[in-house]
């Protein structure tokens, strides 16, 4: 095989693929988004899954996107693992149709008829790709434009099919390519280069019909033809596998699931066939292979194992589950999360108080991801910054859940008391949510000033770990006096937050002054008074806080009125405190209380 002949048959792969790609794009195009709604609400059952995840991927072509798409909604809560693994081992039938489709182009051979002749490639090929590009050109409706592209992707297919077959056609003389086939014996060996020949084209279609070009050199026995399809259903998870890179648990799970159902699948059929074959010796195994052969064997293959496969599905959920352990922090949410029983609605006082110890843990996670947050300024990681993320995608699911479950027990009959508790818990949901959300953008500004070496100058990093100090502190006492109902602490959190008010104003006086005098530069300050709008936010929402421990107690409703309140009730200890956090954390006294 020359140089020539390589080049030729790289062409040919390269038109195959894109006509391929290009069919497959626009018979997903064509559907819209019916194929995910099918997916979605059709695969209630295991043998619907099956037959659901066969029929689409025979449409698209492509067990990958099959898959791909249920990653995706198992990743979004949408659809159950269970549900996930039957659609896939449809998939897993549903790709052997190409290999059929592929078959058309040795329709027209040499030998045929004349009304043969009009079905082979070239006039097949040429028939289609000119109605696909008057489709194309001349259509106003997408669709129809669609189904050109539809038409011309296939013409492309075949011709790559086409030029692949001819390129590999002088390999039936070629001394090296004979004897490589001809002691190509070892199973494993033929299975491990199936494998990394799919994983590198990422398309377990695109292998078997390299494998249905390579059989008409007549030199492809099953013995050969066998180990690499076998290989080639194992590669055909390398792109699902990376479409789970960053997705949930259970869409992890849902990912390489594919993986595993096709190394049983590979094992299982290995182990039952050449364990006959050793003993039988099948003389079928000499057989020359040709595109047909390879598309029945193919499609026996998958077909087999998935229907043997197919009553086991819940062990292989089970197996998932082992492979991929629940995190014990996701073990806590979903506990949390069951305390928010339908059937407590119609019992508001076990309603509320469940409701309380979930609000409760949304504090702590609220807590953690705050610390975390100002932890990163100081020593920057890229497992800090994701624990950050992950705390804030949780928070807001316990906002969700929460929220909706309030809502539906306003519709309950309670009492006063009770209904009062609901619109304070409502309100302390969405200040500890703002929080976490506060608590990400500091988080952010710390990996911004990681990726750029962003130093603040000696005064200004004294007076922001100043105001760290006081957030921390303001903070602490917040989620103490909410989580142990502490109204005499919650009482300290109003004047602190007045403090830390000056403290954010005189912070940004001076920072002005220090730019005006070039001091500073314009980068290092949006992020200064970006830390310190967040700082000051955070306190903000650690009074709206507190007031709400003080409503819970004192039944009261107004939020400035109790603000106000607190100074007239308890003016000693107001004036106590606000001195005493104005002596710890601002230099100057001479200022009154804002």
């Amino acid at each position: 095989m020359d140089i020539s002949s390589v080049i030729t048959l790289l062409g040919g792969i390269a038109l195959f693929l894109f006509g391929m790609s290009l069919m497959g794009d626009g018979l997903k195009r064509v559907a819209g988004n019916r194929l995910e709604l099918i997916l979605y609400r059709l695969s209630s059952t295991p043998l619907k899954g099956i037959l659901l995840g066969t029929g689409v991927t025979a449409v698209i072509q492509s067990s990958s996107a099959t898959s791909v798409m249920v990653v995706g909604f198992v990743n979004s809560g949408m659809m159950r693992l269970r549900q996930a693994i039957a659609v896939i081992m449809g998939a897993i039938i549903g790709t052997s149709v190409t290999g059929w489709v592929i078959c058309l182009s040795s329709v027209g051979g040499d030998g045929a008829t004349a009304a043969l002749k009009i079905l082979s490639t070239e006039s097949l090929s040429a028939m289609i790709a000119v109605a696909g590009i008057l489709l194309r050109m001349f259509s106003k409706s997408k669709n129809t434009q669609h189904i050109g592209d539809i038409m011309m992707g296939f013409a492309v297919l075949m011709v790559g099919m086409r030029i692949m077959s001819e390129a590999v056609s002088g390999l039936k003389e070629d001394p090296a390519f004979l004897s490589f086939m001809t002691d190509f014996t070892n199973p494993f060996l033929g299975i491990v280069v199936g494998l990394l020949f799919t994983a590198i084209l990422q398309s377990a279609s695109a292998a078997v019909g390299i494998l249905q070009a390579l059989s008409s050199t007549g030199l492809i026995t099953l013995d050969n033809a066998l180990p690499i399809i076998l290989g080639i259903a194992v590669g055909a998870s390398v792109p699902v596998l990376i479409s789970g890179i960053g997705s949930s648990r259970d869409g992890k799970r849902a990912a390489w699931s594919y993986l595993v159902i096709e190394v049983v699948r590979v094992v299982l059929f290995a182990a039952v066939f050449y364990t006959l074959h050793h003993f039988l010796h099948f003389s079928i195994m000499q057989r020359t292979m040709d595109m047909f052969s390879i598309a029945l064997v193919n499609t026996l293959f998958r077909l087999s194992t998935v229907v043997v496969l197919a009553p086991l599905i819940p062990l292989f959920e089970k197996i998932m589950h082992r492979l991929i352990p629940d995190d014990p922090a996701e073990e806590a949410e979903t506990e949390d999360m069951n305390r928010l029983e339908e059937r407590f609605l119609a019992y508001p006082t076990l309603a509320v108080e469940q409701t309380r110890l979930t609000i409760h843990q949304m504090a702590r996670l609220t807590r953690k991801s705050m610390e975390e947050a100002i932890a990163l300024l100081s020593e920057y990681s890229e497992k800090g910054m994701q624990e950050v993320r992950n705390l804030e995608s949780v928070v807001d699911r316990y906002e969700d859940k929460i929220g909706s479950y309030l809502m539906r027990l306003t519709g309950q009959e309670m009492t006063d008391t009770q209904n009062r508790a609901v619109s304070q818990y409502l309100r302390a949901i969405t200040d500890l949510e703002r929080i976490s959300d506060h608590a990400l953008n500091i988080a952010e500004r710390a990996e911004e000033m990681h990726e750029k070496d962003i130093r603040f100058s000696d005064k200004a990093g004294r007076e922001m770990s100043n105001l760290i100090a006081a957030i921390e502190e303001i903070m602490s006492i917040t989620f103490d006096s909410f989580l142990n109902d502490d109204v005499e602490l919650a009482y300290r959190v109003e004047p602190l937050e007045q403090v830390i008010d000056r403290i954010c104003r005189r912070m940004k006086e001076r920072h002005t002054a220090r730019l005006q005098k070039g001091k500073c530069t314009i980068i290092n300050g949006y992020i200064f008074n970006d830390l310190i709008a967040d700082f000051e936010r955070i306190s903000d929402h650690c009074s709206n806080i507190a007031i709400v421990i003080v409503e819970l107690k004192d039944n009261a409703l107004d939020v400035h009125e109790l603000s106000d309140q607190i100074k007239q009730d308890h003016p000693h200890h107001f004036e106590e405190y606000y001195e005493a956090f104005q002596t710890k954390y601002l230099r100057k006294k001479d200022e009154t209380p804002a």
